[in-house]
């Protein structure tokens, strides 16, 4: 080998460690933030709790609600047999 060659090799060995280090770094992050859930509902709660709704479905949402009287709707059951 030349003593040109050399140093370009050396260059890209130590950016072969440098990337290997920011992946590792990386992955070191993405544990820390990783959560594990026993359920769904967890799952649903958590993303829940961490999720804003925008201000035009809450108004949607609060008014299609409202439109709703409590006991107004029948269960499923009743529906299907009719009573």
């Amino acid at each position: 080998m030349s003593m040109k060659q050399q140093p370009k090799f050396s260059q890209q060995q130590q950016q072969r460690q440098d990337e290997q280090q920011a992946a590792g770094h990386t992955n070191r992050q993405q544990a820390e933030t990783a959560r594990e859930f026993a359920s769904a509902e967890e799952v649903l709660r958590f993303d829940a709790a961490s999720t804003t709704v925008p201000p035009e479905i809450a108004q949607r949402l609060k008014a299609s609600a409202a439109s709703l009287a409590p006991g107004q709707t029948k269960s499923w059951w009743r529906n299907l047999f009719g009573r």
